[in-house]
């Protein structure tokens, strides 16, 4: 069956995780988090990410924004700036102000143009969420914003990506789910959906049980996949 609804992860998709900590590093005064930020930004995606893991395992549920707080504080213990509540605090804050990557107005205002029915589906809790798009400015080209939080569990677990076929009453393979992370992809393409992994680091590919069928560097072709397919 044609493509008829496009659905992106946020962080590190739509959204700029690194984005946080490069404009703090840009401010006056930060010499000594400017000389680490590569490295506390890297850390704190990295550990995020296993925490969401680690949790949907040990079925131990907690929100985004309490794992986004965890993997900061790895992070800039790691990094020795763990003494600096004030920088912490910018940081956090900082993050509910994510810079979308260039191309996503006009990508997703391609879709919607298209006739395509357009969602995020991530492991951000509404609130953080609903902060991002509205920070981004693309909330009007969104038909949902879809959390987790609606079945208590990250993904990749299997309930997260069938809120998407629940949501628009449509079959798996009418859905092109695009993310950033491999995992995340592949997983998806695992449910059924055709999938995109927006591969920006040039990194290899996860040695998963599935694959994306589209490896991207952005996200400016995505209209032209979903129309193709």
């Amino acid at each position: 069956m044609p493509i008829t609804t496009c659905v992106f992860d946020a962080y590190g998709t739509l959204f700029d995780v690194a984005a946080a900590a490069r404009q703090c590093a840009s401010e006056p005064g930060r010499e000594a988090f400017a000389a680490k930020w590569q490295t506390v930004a890297t850390d704190w995606r990295l550990k995020q990410l296993q925490y969401t893991w680690l949790r949907a395992l040990a079925d131990a549920h907690t929100d985004f924004w309490t794992v986004t707080q965890n993997g900061l504080d790895y992070a800039l213990e790691a990094s020795a700036l763990d003494h600096d509540a004030e920088l912490r605090e910018r940081l956090l804050a900082l993050y509910w102000q994510l810079q979308a990557y260039p191309e996503v107005p006009a990508m997703l205002e391609a879709l919607k143009t298209r006739g395509f029915n357009t969602a995020i589906l991530s492991n951000g809790s509404p609130e953080m969420l609903d902060g991002a798009v509205k920070s981004a400015g693309i909330a009007a080209m969104l038909d949902e914003v879809i959390s987790v939080e609606d079945v208590h569990v990250f993904k990749p677990h299997k309930s997260v990506y069938d809120m998407v076929t629940a949501r628009f009453n449509c079959v798996p393979s009418e859905v092109l789910f695009v993310s950033s992370n491999c995992w995340d992809a592949c997983c998806a393409a695992g449910n059924g959906f055709f999938t995109t992994w927006v591969n920006r680091g040039h990194e290899p590919m996860d040695r998963l049980p599935w694959q994306p069928q589209k490896t991207l560097q952005d996200l400016t072709l995505i209209p032209d996949i979903a129309s193709a397919n």
